[in-house]
């Protein structure tokens, strides 16, 4: 693995009674397009939210590039140079898109100015193919343009790490592969990606490193073709007809 962007150490995370997280060690080195798996209630959301601070580790420690952001609160990770989508995406709907953009780039950015982060938004609106909806308001885009938004956004925010949580998530069949496109293009432009996505056609084909999580532990951590032949995963997630699928079909 190339030198660790971020790096988890035991890290547990307890909701009352409920044990969502327990004892994860993780590293993601720089430049590694990443997927995060597992059933649903596995844990994967509550692991980025604690990473980026919307809910506090109770236990362990979160380093990134080196620096404890542990008890960081999420303005002070987006700052850092880490950035998110939402899996439910709400924008701002009576502001235009430009405007929901330009947000974000406010909040991350402690230098930039309301006109700084207007130019900032158009070159963000570009790179995802929003430009000629960006005086629209958020409340009119479809599904697939709504994700488009939630990414520009992210982007705006100058991301070193980027989780996309189920980006893909309800889009039909043209939209991924175009979903598909964007983040191999901004994997190539030197952004870390952490995927969290249940279409295994994407994991498989987007990402070199696969992580497993089932009831808030790391099961499994490797490359694709290994992790999906992984018998902890077969038997807590994958399912054996796509195992054996897969094993027929080593190209998915």
């Amino acid at each position: 693995m190339t030198k660790a962007l971020l790096r988890l150490e035991s890290v547990s995370r307890r909701f009352g009674g409920l044990q969502a997280l327990q004892t994860v060690d993780l590293e993601i080195g720089t430049g590694e397009v990443l997927g995060l798996i597992g059933p649903n209630g596995a844990g994967k959301t509550t692991l980025v939210n604690v990473i980026t601070g919307v809910h506090p580790a109770t236990a362990g420690r979160v380093f990134f590039e080196g620096r404890d952001i542990t008890g960081d609160r999420p303005y002070q990770t987006a700052r850092q140079g880490i950035a998110r989508t939402f899996q439910i995406v709400q924008p701002f709907p009576e502001l235009s898109v430009r405007d929901n953009v330009a947000a974000a780039a406010l909040f991350s950015r402690k230098s930039f100015s309301i006109r700084d982060a207007q130019d900032e938004a158009r070159i963000q609106l570009e790179r995802v193919g929003l430009t000629a909806l960006a005086q629209a308001p958020a409340a009119t885009l479809t599904l697939a343009t709504r994700k488009r938004l939630e990414l520009a956004k992210a982007l705006a925010m100058a991301p070193r790490l980027l989780f996309l949580d189920e980006v893909n998530a309800g889009l039909n069949t043209a939209e991924v592969e175009q979903a598909m496109g964007l983040i191999r293009r901004i994997a190539d432009s030197g952004v870390t990606i952490v995927l969290i996505e249940h279409l295994m056609q994407v994991v498989m084909t987007v990402c070199s490193r696969i992580v497993v999580l089932h009831n808030g532990e790391r099961i499994a951590d490797g490359d694709p073709q290994s992790v999906i032949r992984n018998d902890r995963v077969i038997e807590a997630y994958l399912g054996k007809k796509y195992a054996q699928r897969a094993n027929q079909s080593p190209g998915l």
